[in-house]
């Protein structure tokens, strides 16, 4: 018999209505093998963030300044790609209306990000997509194509459960592990509560996976 495949966003879609009863009926045949629950990781480790910048950056600066924005801001790549140079260059602040909720939102472009952006915009046509395609006329890249660069870099470092939405989750690992400020996430995250952020950034398995290492009777 065939596992069948449940997207990780289709999973978070069921958390975050709080479908309980649902979730437990998955959790229970992704537990019997019957289904498979395709959940998207961060990146944990912070020198493997730098190794992989740094890999990209190597063979496209466009696919770098990518992955830079993702793991700097915390926002979807839908809303990555429909940046355009004039949204970033000589600004300090990133305005843009979310794709995916229609709300308008503002935030202060990290120096180190705003340092590489100020670089790769230089030369470039304000119209000109950030993220451009190679292919068409002033067309960014598709999410697809998004996914393959992502995930194929993420192989060469042996990770796994690697997607589009890993960057927007790396960043979210890393800002709590740093500040632990779960609020302060949640808002930039529009979740609706610190669990669900806690959940979507991985640290609540990390946190039973790092007990039971620890376990001893």
């Amino acid at each position: 018999m065939k596992s069948l495949f449940i997207k990780s966003k289709d999973y978070d879609i069921l958390y975050n209505k709080k479908n309980y009863r649902v979730r437990e009926i998955l959790l229970f045949l992704y537990a019997k093998k019957v289904i498979k629950i395709n959940v998207v990781e961060p990146i944990r480790e912070r020198e493997t963030v730098l190794d992989i910048a740094n890999q990209l950056r190597k063979h496209s600066e466009r696919n770098y300044i990518m992955f830079l924005l993702g793991v700097y801001s915390g926002l979807r790549i839908s809303d990555i790609l429909r940046l355009k140079v004039q949204d970033i260059k000589c600004r300090n602040t990133i305005n843009i209306r979310e794709k995916k909720t229609g709300k308008q939102r503002t935030f202060k472009i990290n120096p180190l990000l705003k340092k590489e952006l100020d670089k790769y915009a230089e030369t470039k046509d304000e119209d000109d997509y950030l993220i451009k395609s190679r292919e068409g006329c002033n067309k960014p890249i598709k999410r697809s194509m998004a996914y393959k660069i992502i995930n194929e870099v993420a192989k060469k470092f042996g990770l796994e459960c690697i997607g589009t939405h890993t960057l927007r989750k790396t960043f979210g690992y890393h800002f709590y592990k740093q500040t632990k400020d779960i609020v302060t996430l949640q808002q930039i995250f529009n979740h609706s509560h610190p669990s669900v952020t806690l959940r979507y950034i991985g640290i609540n398995q990390e946190s039973i996976d790092d007990a039971m290492k620890k376990f001893r009777i």
